[in-house]
C-alpha cells in the first residue's frame, strides 16, 4: 500500500484526504515511480477546488521527482533505476505513483531530486512562455505578475539572461527585495502602487511588449492598459480569480492588441517537444543562468498546509512535498 493525497469532494484545503491506496504495477506503456520529492503548484488547488473540472476520486499534484521502481512491457524510454522527472500528469501527491513511461524525462547529473521536482512545472511553464508563446530578446521590454511565485523568480532571470529589460509586481517588500536578486530592472508593490502608472513611468510611457500574467482577475484589465500598441498579454493563470468574460473589442480601442490563454500541456503535446523543452530548461539550469529556489517543504501527509499556505500567498519560490 502506498500513502496518498486524496480528493473526493471539491472545496478547500480541508478536502485533502491522506489515505492508503494500491496501486499496482505498471500496464504496458507505464513505469512506476517511488517519489523522492513532489511539486506544489497553483494548478493543484484549481484542481482540488473544482475550478478545474476532473473524475473523483482523485490523487491531485501535477509534478514530481523520484526513482523508477518497475516498467511494464514496451518501455524502452526508461529503465529500473533511473532518476526521473515529470509534469503535467496529474497523480503525484503520493509516495509512488503509475505514470505513462512517455512522460518521465531523465534527471541529468548536476541536478538534484529535489531541484527537479522544484522546477519542472514552473520552468517548462517559464520555457514556453519566454521562448515560444512570445520569443523574448534584447530591446524588450517584458511585465511578469507574480515575481516573487515560483514561475516569476524563473522568469525573471531567463527573460534577463535573454536581454530584456524585466518588470514585475509583488505583493509585499519580502517578496520586492527577493525578486530584486533574480533578474528583474524594476519591482511595483501592487498593494500599494498603481502598477499601471508605474509602468508607464517607468518606460516613459512607451508601455511593455509582452505581460504575463498568472493572476487573472485582480490585474487582467489593468494589464492590458501597459502593452504597447500589438503587444501580446499572455494570461496563464488566475491565483486572484477566474478573468470576467472580455469584450474582445477592448483588443482593438487599446491599440490592436493580442491575447492568448495558453498552458503548459498545449504547449508539449509529444515526447519530441518535451524533450526538447527539459534540455533548454536543464540548460540555463546547469549553465547558471538560472538558479532554483526552494523556499518551503512539507511532509507529504502535510499537503492540507502547503494549500493553504500557497493561496494565502504566503510562499516565495518553489514548494514540495517530501514523502
Amino acid at each position: 500500500m502506498t500513502t496518498a493525497i486524496r480528493v473526493h469532494e471539491t472545496g478547500g484545503p480541508e478536502v485533502l484526504r491522506v489515505e492508503q491506496i494500491d496501486i499496482g504495477e505498471p500496464g504496458p506503456g507505464e513505469a512506476r515511480v517511488r517519489h523522492t520529492a513532489i511539486g506544489v503548484n497553483f494548478i493543484d488547488t484549481y484542481f482540488r477546488s473544482g475550478l478545474y473540472k476532473t473524475a473523483m476520486p482523485f490523487v491531485p499534484g501535477n509534478e514530481g521527482a523520484g526513482i523508477v521502481e518497475a516498467v511494464g512491457e514496451g518501455v524502452n524510454f526508461v529503465k529500473v533505476g533511473d532518476r526521473v522527472v515529470y509534469s503535467a500528469t496529474p497523480g503525484g501527491y503520493a509516495q509512488a505513483r503509475l505514470i505513462a513511461a512517455d512522460k518521465l524525462i531523465p534527471i541529468p547529473d548536476g541536478i538534484s531530486d529535489e531541484v527537479a521536482a522544484a522546477v519542472f512545472l514552473k520552468g517548462l511553464t517559464a520555457q514556453y512562455l519566454l521562448r515560444r508563446t512570445f520569443r523574448v530578446g534584447p530591446g524588450h521590454t517584458v511585465l511578469i505578475h507574480a515575481a516573487a511565485g515560483g514561475v516569476g523568480l524563473i522568469a525573471g532571470q531567463w527573460a534577463r539572461a535573454l536581454g530584456a529589460t524585466v518588470i514585475g509586481t509583488a505583493g509585499s517588500e519580502a517578496k520586492i527585495e527577493l525578486a530584486r536578486h533574480n533578474g528583474y530592472s524594476h519591482l511595483i508593490n501592487y498593494r500599494t502602487e498603481d502598477f499601471v502608472a508605474r509602468v508607464l513611468e517607468i518606460t516613459g510611457g512607451r508601455k511593455v511588449d509582452v505581460v504575463y500574467d498568472s493572476v487573472g482577475k485582480d490585474t487582467f484589465d489593468g494589464s492590458l492598459d501597459v502593452l504597447k500598441p500589438l503587444g501580446l498579454m499572455v494570461s496563464f493563470g488566475q491565483s486572484s480569480g477566474a478573468v470576467p468574460p472580455v469584450d474582445i473589442s477592448v483588443l482593438n480601442t487599446k491599440g490592436s492588441l493580442f491575447l492568448t490563454r495558453p498552458s503548459v500541456f498545449g504547449y508539449n503535446l509529444d515526447r519530441a517537444t518535451l524533450l526538447d523543452s527539459a534540455a533548454d530548461l536543464f540548460g540555463v539550469i546547469l549553465n547558471g543562468k538560472v538558479r532554483v529556489r526552494i523556499d518551503q517543504r512539507f511532509a507529504l501527509t502535510e499537503a492540507r498546509a502547503a494549500h493553504e499556505a500557497l493561496e494565502s500567498r504566503a510562499t516565495t519560490g518553489s514548494t514540495l512535498l517530501i514523502p
